[in-house]
């Protein structure tokens, strides 16, 4: 890109921007949820992902929880993407107060 004749690169993103994963993602039968959280106590520069697998009920809410694992940033991200990759969706979902 060249702004004002000077030789400038950008790498700009615009809108929503993580520095991890996070929020929910559903399957596409419906039947299972994935909450991707980052671990507070992780330190800046070993960042690790809390994903939290549930089981979903017809409307494609959490019910009961599944299994949970720890993951380092890169494979939370490429599990993040794998399964958006596999008609996963992002749902807009609050944890609900009895899980």
């Amino acid at each position: 890109m060249t702004l004002g004749g000077a030789n400038v690169w950008t790498n700009f993103s615009y809108g929503y921007r993580n520095e991890s994963p996070c929020g929910w993602l559903l399957n596409p039968e419906r039947s299972r949820l994935i909450l991707f959280e980052r671990d507070k106590k992780s330190t800046r520069n070993n960042i690790r992902i809390f994903a939290y697998t549930f089981y979903a009920n017809d409307l494609g809410e959490p019910y009961a929880i599944k299994s949970v694992s720890k993951l380092p940033l890169d494979a939370a991200w490429d599990k993040w993407h794998d399964l958006q990759l596999e008609g996963w969706t992002f749902e807009e979902l609050e944890l609900p107060e009895s899980v």
